[in-house]
């Protein structure tokens, strides 16, 4: 019999008793810290169970979400060596929060992006985490600088810092990540130049510094990179031209250096990278050299020369690239029909041709583009109507055809749960009746500036995601009507300068939403409701932090793995402000309050209740037939900035409230029947030009240089010595004048012959007039 070997058995026993619990254990302390972790983020976020696993009751936390730990070996046991703690929680967290994780050293892998974490970067407790391969702080609300001791993670081989709100410049130091792969620190706010010492980043694949303040040239030496294959500087203040070096980037796979300052002319080897998916060259200065043919060697998915120079037609060579996601080509040039070959690609996603100078009709194969998600024709010279094929893209989200010259009263009819949620056909040659045949998810629809006409239609209402909706400048006539309540999310009802009639209907109050809303230069009568003004809560107090993520600036599309960021912005929204027209940033649209009723036949007092809209930041009832006194809670309006009460029959005196506001840089009462002083005080003080005043001719103030009655000062009185001595200096003067003048009148008559003796006459009779009468008679 053959007797078993101990040692054998013992490794037997290990592998097979003792493996498995040491596989699911660890550390007593980094348990204690992950807890502590756990519980400092239910004390701000008590909703929080995406950790509901972590508790102390589990025998180990190999075995929580989110964590992973290292193989157990004969000499060690398992530790935790990988955290993804990525999008826990919406809630503000301070930095401090992560301290205990510090504790964790054994960590090679940390990810807490998509977390609203607040606050510097906590240096030393970074500093402790020695053996980091992977540090992924993205998309959070750090802020301050990037501390030093992060570029002392010797093994740090992807480093990700986008998202957030650091500043300042890149150290020097930054070099010294040796075995860095990938860095990412865009959309943040670092300044000044790109430090040299990246350039000691030999083993950097992925570069990204996009969406910052970076200035100054790009570093020659950045070919030197050789494993370089992904490089983003774009939407800085970069200057220069395009380095020479970078032609030693044969790896060279997406390069991004849009929205800069840069300048020169566009190297066409720029075409000879074999491995060139994408290529981001607009917003620059750079020109294209139209005169020369392009041959590319490399199959482009996305390509962007916005405001490069070219002219003429579309360069033939664009035609070769039949793999195009991404095209475009805005703010240049570029004339002639489009070519119909543009459409027959099966994968483009985003088309851009805005601000050129395209004519002709639109090519009716547009809807073969079945892929197509954005697409911008606006600014060109495009006639004819919208052809009907458009309505095949079912993928579409963004269709901006405004400012052309486009006609007709048919229109593509869209499938009702297509996901297009922008739609501008504004400023165009469009007739008919207001069309509504459009997605039941669309968001933004402009249509202002064309020839519509006949009544709002009642099935407008079937678009109930509409927050703005654009109709201004038409022939649009009929009451407003009550069905317009339905749409419940409308941000933004733009109406100005149509043939509106009737009333205002109270209705319009439950749009609760409604923050700005035009209704300027039509035919409305009748009063402004009080229900009108109660239930706009939009109104009523602005949002802390207003964002503008909805009606956003940029429009970010998927397709595989790869994201291509369009340079597409809402065009803006022109409204009549501080009497000019202006447009309104759609970015921060949010921002804006406004309440126009100006140019109509409203006749009513003004009602005290619309002072309760607080947020408004304009309010505009010129030129209407409104009457009685200005109600003293206009005062109450802390945030306006420009208030119209111009063109009425307001009476009284202006509210002394009227200098609590704040904010106000332009005040327009005139021509109305207002009397009295003027507030003085606040910004008062500064609304001191007259015209503003006009034609109200009971007004007083500093401002229009009319003092007020109890202003002036009062008639001085004689004093006593002076009326003592009056009677003297009376009779000293009679005295000596009675006799003066006595003599100068008989020397004047003597002198003048009266008194001289004349021969006898027969006609003696006609001398002897009273000698008062010949005096009166000689003067």
């Amino acid at each position: 019999m053959v007797m078993a070997n101990p040692s054998l058995l013992l490794k037997s026993f290990f592998f097979f008793f003792l493996l498995p619990c040491l596989s699911w254990s660890c550390p007593e302390y980094q348990k204690q810290a992950l807890l502590q972790f756990k519980s400092s983020v239910l004390a701000i976020d008590s909703s929080f169970h995406a950790l509901d696993s972590w508790n102390s009751s589990s025998s180990s936390c190999c075995q929580w979400d989110m964590v992973i730990c290292s193989s157990p070996s004969y000499s060690t046991s398992s530790v935790v060596i990988e955290l993804h703690l990525s999008n826990l929680s919406t809630q503000l967290m301070p930095s401090n929060l992560l301290a205990p994780l510090f504790l964790i050293k054994s960590l090679r892998v940390l990810n807490i992006s998509q977390n609203s974490i607040n606050g510097q970067i906590p240096a030393l407790g970074f500093g402790n985490l020695s053996n980091l391969v992977l540090l992924d702080l993205s998309r959070n609300r750090f802020n301050g600088s990037i501390p030093l001791q992060l570029f002392q993670l010797k093994y740090l081989q992807y480093l990700y810092l986008s998202s957030n709100r650091l500043s300042g410049k890149l150290p020097e130091e930054i070099g010294n990540l040796t075995k860095l792969q990938q860095l990412s620190l865009s959309s943040n706010k670092f300044s000044n130049g790109i430090p040299s010492s990246i350039l000691h980043l030999r083993e950097l694949e992925e570069l990204d510094l996009s969406d910052n303040a970076l200035s100054m040239e790009i570093p020659t030496g950045i070919g030197n990179l050789s494993n370089l294959s992904f490089l983003r500087v774009g939407k800085n203040k970069l200057t220069g031209g395009v380095p020479a070096s970078m032609q030693k980037l044969n790896k060279l796979n997406s390069l991004d250096l849009k929205g800069n300052l840069l300048t020169g002319e566009i190297p066409f080897w720029l075409f000879d990278f074999k491995d060139l998916q994408e290529l981001y060259l607009g917003g620059n200065s750079l020109t294209w050299n139209n005169n020369m043919k392009v041959v590319p060697k490399c199959s482009l998915l996305g390509l962007s020369l916005r405001s490069c120079g070219l002219q003429g037609d579309i360069p033939q060579w664009i035609s070769t690239q039949t793999n195009l996601f991404v095209l475009i080509l805005s703010q240049n040039k570029l004339s002639g029909s489009l070519p119909t070959t543009l459409f027959r690609s099966s994968q483009l996603y985003i088309l851009a041709l805005s601000h050129n100078n395209f004519s002709g009709e639109l090519p009716k194969n547009i809807g073969d583009a079945k892929l197509l998600h954005v697409l911008l024709l606006d600014r060109n010279n495009f006639y004819g109507p919208i052809p009907q094929s458009i309505s095949r893209n079912s993928k579409l989200q963004i269709l901006d055809l405004s400012y052309n010259r486009l006609s007709g009263n048919i229109f593509p009819v869209f499938d009702p749960q297509v996901n297009l949620w922008y739609v501008d056909f504004s400023s165009n040659q469009f007739s008919g009746e207001v069309p509504t045949t459009f997605s039941t998810n669309i968001e933004i629809l402009a249509l202002g500036g064309n020839n519509f006409s006949g009544a709002l239609p009642s099935n407008l209402t079937k678009l109930r995601k509409l927050q703005r909706l654009e109709l201004q400048d038409n022939n649009i006539s009929s009451e407003l009507p009550n069905s317009l309540l339905q749409i419940s999310h409308l941000a933004v009802l733009n109406l100005r300068n149509n043939s509106l009639q009737g009333s205002i209907p109270k209705t319009l109050s439950n749009l609760q939403n409604l923050q700005i809303l035009d209704l300027s230069s039509n035919n409305l009568t009748g009063e402004i409701p009080i229900e009108f003004v109660n239930n706009l809560t939009g109104m009523i107090e602005a949002p802390p932090n207003p964002t503008s993520e909805t009606l956003g600036s940029a429009a970010v599309l998927a397709f595989g793995s790869k994201f291509f960021s369009t340079e597409f912005a809402v065009n803006e929204l022109i409204v009549n402000w501080k009497k000019f027209k202006q447009g309104l940033s759609s970015h921060n649209i949010d921002m804006y309050f406004l309440l126009d009723l100006s140019n109509n036949q409203l006749s009513s007092e003004i009602p005290a209740s619309l002072g309760a809209l607080k947020a408004l930041k304009m309010l505009n009832l010129s030129f209407n037939k409104l009457f009685g006194k200005i109600p003293a809670s206009l005062g109450d309006l802390q945030n306006v900035e420009g208030l119209d009460l111009s063109y009425n029959k307001l009476s009284g005196p202006i509210p002394i409230a009227f200098t609590k506001l704040q904010q106000l840089t332009t005040l327009d009462v005139s021509n109305n029947k207002l009397t009295g002083r003027i507030p003085v005080g606040g910004q008062m003080n500064t609304m001191a030009d007259p015209n503003f005043y006009a034609n109200n001719s009971g007004l007083c103030g500093f401002q229009i240089h009319v003092p007020c009655l109890e202003d002036l000062p009062p008639a001085p009185k004689l004093q006593d010595h002076d009326n003592k001595e009056e009677p003297w200096i009376l009779q000293e003067a009679m005295g000596i004048g009675y006799p003066i003048g006595f003599l100068l009148t008989i020397g004047i008559i003597f002198l003048a012959g009266y008194f001289n003796p004349s021969p006898p006459s027969n006609n003696r009779r006609r001398h002897c007039h009273p000698p008062h009468r010949l005096m009166r008679q000689q003067i």
